[in-house]
């Protein structure tokens, strides 16, 4: 009668253990229930223009969470707007998803931001700031390069 009561024992005993382990605390749970958002390879290419230019971009999200771009402010110019390509279509749009563990890239001929009403004509060499906002994250702070008109950068952005 004892055999029983042994491998009874046996489950009981890894039932308690299984429960010792875990305060729901899990560090790496923890840093990926949110998003985590960067910027990488950012610019400008020196606007042909005096009232208007375009921004490029990637955001990198190592975050578990996904999170959305919802706006970008610049004291550059008096607006900023985000737009996307789709079939050769430009069109404005409101937010744009940065994805769990993924990116949010900005090129050229697809997604792209819009600087109008420019309070300067940024030349090459020189630098624009800008704000990107986020619906869950903190606001990022980007310095962009201008670069020459021409340029196509190595990523292929």
């Amino acid at each position: 009668m004892r055999r029983p009561a042994l491998p009874a024992l046996a489950v009981a005993g890894t039932l308690a253990l299984a429960g010792c382990g875990s305060d729901g605390s899990d560090s790496s749970v923890a840093s990926d229930a949110h998003a985590a958002l960067s910027v990488v390879s950012a610019y400008m290419p020196q606007p042909v223009s005096d009232s208007m230019a375009a921004g490029f971009l990637t955001i990198v999200n190592a975050g578990g969470t996904k999170d959305e771009l919802t706006s970008v402010s610049s004291g550059e110019a008096g607006e900023v707007t985000v737009h996307r390509t789709v079939g050769g279509t430009m069109e404005q749009v409101d937010r744009l998803t940065v994805p769990a563990h993924g990116q949010l890239v900005f090129k050229s001929g697809g997604n792209h931001l819009m600087f109008e009403k420019l309070k300067r004509q940024p030349k090459q060499g020189q630098t624009v700031s800008v704000e990107l906002h986020f619906a869950t994250s903190d606001p990022v702070l980007v310095t962009m390069p201008v670069k020459p008109a021409t340029y196509t950068p190595k990523t292929g952005h």
